[in-house]
């Protein structure tokens, strides 16, 4: 299994080696783990810590605030070799995210301080859009940030948030100005360690994705510096969140390309052991017919993410391109994970069997990020001009 394709042109040894290496780092500290953490609601904070000291989590970050200095296809292979492992528990593309908001939008302070501690390991990092009554529509959030001397007020709350249990520190929506819409909202980290006011609810009880710690945050007159506002003037939140929905959007697509691989061979073996009827349930023309489907789906999802990819390497992602990878790589996803879990017969039913697992998971890529309603409508604006 493999993110790349022959002709993907951003592809370079270094890519490939990088693979190898984050593979095998998953294989011996992620894969025996998987089943533990799903129990447990959260992976070990210790395994953020080997993630960090492996040099897994800076490959796009610049050399003097520790990482490599790579583009995003560091980013883009680790995730998938992430999810082509059956796991998605691990909240790593959230953490990718949180650092290119701070290197593209933060201070010179703001990078020093944080995105060292991030690519480490020492920090996690969450980003704070959705509320109980804002979901796609992040103009309209509610959360508020006062000024308060040199200090912000930050009140709201926020569900829904990935790695929130864990974070140290969030990436806040708020409005600076409610008089102002979508040119109200900024946003701002806060340091959730001893910080007064911030609350998180309970780690929420999900239909999948259970190891990747999902929770209810609570902000009640915290107060942050002023100098945690994430890029030079308030406002810019709106502008800042739409430019890098993109790349957001395409993680998505990319894990759901790893899944796929993983789920067709699973089923691809399940299938050449299991018997029925004295054949195997392979020698079946409807499971080979099945499977062909399958995989010309993977294959050509596999084509549009190198695609993707090769975009944003390029800074050319556009966000009608983005909505469309993770529309289809989402939609594809939930398709193979049907038919691949309908080929295992009873047992795919059964919790022990990882194609029970994958199907779970799949369902959320449709609804987060953007639902594949709110895409659809975004890929339909680019016609209608």
């Amino acid at each position: 299994m493999t993110l790349f394709t022959p002709t993907a042109n951003w592809i370079t040894e270094e890519h490939k080696m990088f693979a190898e290496m984050s593979g095998r780092f998953l294989d011996d500290e992620l894969v025996p783990n998987i089943e533990t953490w799903n129990g447990n609601g959260v992976v070990d904070r210790a395994f953020w810590n080997k993630a960090g000291e492996a040099g897994l989590m800076g490959g796009t970050i610049a050399e003097e605030y520790g990482g490599v200095g790579g583009g995003m296809g560091f980013d883009s292979v680790l995730m998938y070799e992430q999810a082509a492992r059956g796991d998605s528990g691990w909240g790593f593309g959230i953490q990718s995210i949180v650092m290119h908001y701070i290197a593209g939008y933060g201070s010179e302070e703001q990078k020093q301080k944080w995105l060292p501690k991030l690519v480490s390991g020492e920090m996690v990092g969450a980003i704070a859009m959705t509320e109980p009554g804002t979901g796609s529509d992040l103009q309209s959030v509610r959360t508020t940030a006062e000024k308060d001397g040199n200090h912000y007020k930050i009140n709201g709350s926020k569900i829904f948030i990935t790695n929130g249990q864990t974070a140290d520190l969030i990436i806040v929506v708020a409005k600076t100005d409610k008089t102002q819409g979508a040119k109200g909202v900024s946003l701002i980290g806060v340091e959730t360690d001893g910080t007064e006011g911030f609350r998180r609810g309970r780690n929420l009880k999900k239909l999948g994705m259970k190891a990747n710690d999902t929770a209810e945050l609570f902000f009640e007159d915290v107060k942050v510096p002023m100098t945690n506002l994430i890029g030079p003037e308030e406002g810019q939140g709106f502008y800042q969140l739409m430019k890098q929905l993109p790349w957001e959007r395409l993680t998505i697509g990319i894990m759901a390309l790893g899944a796929i691989d993983f789920a067709i061979a699973e089923t691809v073996k399940y299938t050449q052991e299991r018997k029925a009827f004295g054949q195997r349930v392979m020698d079946f023309q409807n499971t080979r017919f099945k499977l062909a489907e399958c995989k010309t789906k993977a294959e050509l999802l596999r084509s549009f993410v190198n695609d993707c990819i090769a975009r944003l390497e390029q800074g050319k992602l556009d966000a009608t391109t983005a909505s469309m990878v993770k529309y289809w790589g989402s939609e594809v996803q939930n398709e193979v994970m049907h038919e691949c879990l309908q080929l295992f017969g009873g047992y795919g039913f059964m919790m022990e069997y990882p194609i029970a697992r994958l199907y779970a998971d799949a369902r959320v890529q449709m609804i987060y990020g953007g639902t594949n309603e709110v895409m659809k409508e975004l890929i339909a604006r680019s016609l209608d001009v």
